[in-house]
């Protein structure tokens, strides 16, 4: 009997450390339990950062922040006595509505009655205002604060960008950065410099009791993190002249891109037709916006000014001057006649200059065709009239440096690099057809061929030109204000043509020549020596396409652009003038009176009328 006893009390005492060393187990070496238990009891809050604002270069505010609110409700505290119809009146909801967003599917993991689920998203500020008079009526719902972008102009909205709410893709590459229901950038500078504006979140961890109410700070804040702030953005962009700018392009197709030469600081960028960015600001009728713009047959969302590829007519032809310069074809003093064509066995291609003999200079000034055709074919035949791949090689890689064939690496995540045809290109163009040569492709000689150019392209080639053989990437930061922080080194760092400086002088005299007695009157500044080059692109599918480049003053230009006018009609028509008061415009803040006609005209044309 004894020994009885003493065996159950050893079970007993035996049961009893089991338990304890289960308990520590549990409670002290095991910390999973803790975890869950946490999860029971902490709630985590994440604390969004302000995204980083933008500006232009003369500090006008263009994006800010703004908020929206999102209200949650947390099922398990909810008061079944509470007055819903009052509720449904103020967030606009009938009562069958009301239920379905109230009652879930609690057997999905998504949902949880104690942990608070989005009830209604995007509520613009005046609900809210009507809202928050009455939320401490209905225990359960609370509001959380979002920001999304304001914008203080209409315009820009190519460069600018927009954000968007992530999609699961970003969110699983994102390294656990974003999570459902944050914004990022999706375009534009917003795209661009995400990592820089987005900020870092914060987090605060809050007690609950069993009943999901917050009952004060766990482990008195010390695993809270503030949240830090984006860097805000200086652009280069000048928002008076863009806005300008824009209202030159109403009722038109086409882009314009405006530089600072000195610095590649890109002064206006236009896509027309272009949009309001305040339409994809993040409001409740985003989506609906969005929709209207994407099915737009005019593509607004697609930015001309980077994107769209186009012959650049006889804007090419100073380039191909500089490079024949370079290569000793031609001299300022070798003069080349014209007789109203150029002529090769059978076969004339025509001029629109009248005959007549003419060095480099006068060539560009007059836009004679002749002129450019002779130059082209013997860049071509350099090596021998059946080696023509070996001078088409040798072009290509003066053009290469004039940033040509490939993107220039602006600040966009959208660009197009043009079109430099090469060897390759032309082998399979006439394969079973023969050998090519230079007369095959003497097209591309007046930028008609199979050339093709970006109006970024083209407005760089302006700064190029004007800075006598060197450049910058173009770009949009101008720089991170209150940041000790550089922009891109891409963009601090100039680059350089392959034409020696000397070469240019007659190209230039010729293209203030072109301004000022020339096809590119129609660009001309009272007072301001201005150097510019029309072009007319040929178009198989409508009226030709009107073409500008330039940059003003001639001595040490303070900007360089390009315009392309889709349907326009002879580069003077419409391209050149447009160009002219823009760099009027930006050089003397005003119009001279004796061209009010022109601008008038300019801003009252409608050419989509017409497509």
């Amino acid at each position: 009997m004894e020994s009885r006893s003493i065996a159950i009390k050893l079970f007993v005492v035996g049961a009893g450390i089991l338990l304890v060393f289960r308990l520590a187990q549990l409670q002290i070496f095991d910390h999973s339990y803790r975890i869950r238990g946490d999860a029971a009891t902490v709630e985590k809050e994440v604390l969004y950062p302000s995204r980083g604002i933008i500006y232009d270069r003369n500090d006008n505010l263009l994006v800010f922040n703004q908020p929206i609110y999102d209200l949650y409700v947390n099922h398990y505290q909810l008061d079944s006595r509470m007055d819903t119809s009052k509720l449904c009146q103020i967030l606009n909801l009938d009562i069958p509505s009301f239920e379905s967003k109230i009652n879930k599917d609690w057997s999905d993991v998504r949902f949880s009655r104690r942990v608070p689920f989005l009830f209604q998203g995007k509520i613009d500020a005046v609900t809210f205002g009507r809202l928050q008079e009455v939320l401490h009526e209905y225990p359960g719902f609370l509001v959380r604060v979002r920001n999304v972008r304001g914008y203080n102009y209409p315009y820009a909205a190519h460069a600018l960008g927009y954000i968007s709410e992530v999609d699961q893709e970003r969110i699983s590459k994102s390294g656990e950065k974003y999570k459902k229901g944050d914004y990022a950038g999706v375009t534009g500078i917003e795209d661009t410099y995400e990592i820089f504006m987005r900020g870092r979140k914060g987090i605060e961890y809050q007690l609950k009791d069993n009943f999901g109410r917050r009952v004060g700070s766990y482990e008195s804040g010390k695993l809270d993190s503030a949240a830090v702030s984006g860097f805000d953005i200086e652009t280069s962009l000048d928002m008076h002249l863009q806005a300008y700018a824009e209202r030159l392009m109403e009722g038109k197709v086409g882009s314009i891109v405006a530089i600072e030469p000195e610095s590649g600081e890109i002064l206006t960028m236009v896509s027309s037709p272009s949009y309001d960015p305040a339409l994809l600001s993040g409001s409740a009728d985003r989506s609906e916006a969005f929709l209207q713009l994407q099915e737009d047959s005019l593509k607004p969302f697609f930015n001309r000014a980077t994107m769209a590829k186009y012959p650049p007519g006889s804007t090419i032809k100073p380039v191909f001057a500089l490079i024949a310069l370079q290569e000793g074809i031609l001299t300022t003093d070798r003069h080349i006649t014209c007789r109203g064509g150029y002529y090769y066995n059978t076969y004339r291609w025509g001029c629109h200059a009248r005959p007549g003999s003419r060095n480099v200079v006068v060539a560009i000034q007059q836009s004679c065709n002749t002129f450019f055709y002779m130059v082209f074919r013997e860049l071509i035949d350099k090596y021998g009239f059946d080696k023509p791949e070996l001078g088409l090689q040798n072009l290509n890689d003066y053009l290469y440096s004039f940033g040509l064939g490939r993107p220039i690496h602006i600040d966009l995540s959208q660009e197009s690099g043009g079109h430099i045809p090469n060897s390759d290109f032309y082998d399979s163009m006439y394969v079973n057809k023969g050998d090519w040569r230079s007369t095959y492709i003497i097209s591309n000689a007046i930028g008609q061929g199979e050339v093709e150019l970006t109006t970024l392209q083209m407005a760089n080639l302006a700064v190029i030109i004007g800075n006598r053989g060197y450049y910058y990437y173009p770009h949009l930061i101008k720089s991170f204000k209150r940041a000790n922080l550089l922009i891109p080194s891409d963009y601090r760092n100039p680059k350089r043509a392959l034409i020696d400086d000397e070469h240019f002088d007659p190209v230039i005299s010729g293209m203030e020549r072109s301004t000022r007695m020339g096809t590119s009157r129609m660009a001309n500044i009272p007072g301001v020596s201005v150097c510019g080059k029309t072009g007319t692109s040929e178009n198989p599918h409508g009226k030709d396409h009107s073409v500008f480049y330039g940059f003003a003053p001639s001595e040490r230009p303070k900007i360089a652009i390009a315009v392309f006018i889709e349907n326009g009609g002879w580069g003077g028509s419409y391209a050149a003038p447009i160009a002219g008061l823009i760099m009027e415009k930006y050089l003397k803040n005003d119009i001279h009176p004796s061209k009010i006609w022109i601008e008038d005209r300019m801003i009252q044309t409608n050419l989509i009328a017409n497509l």
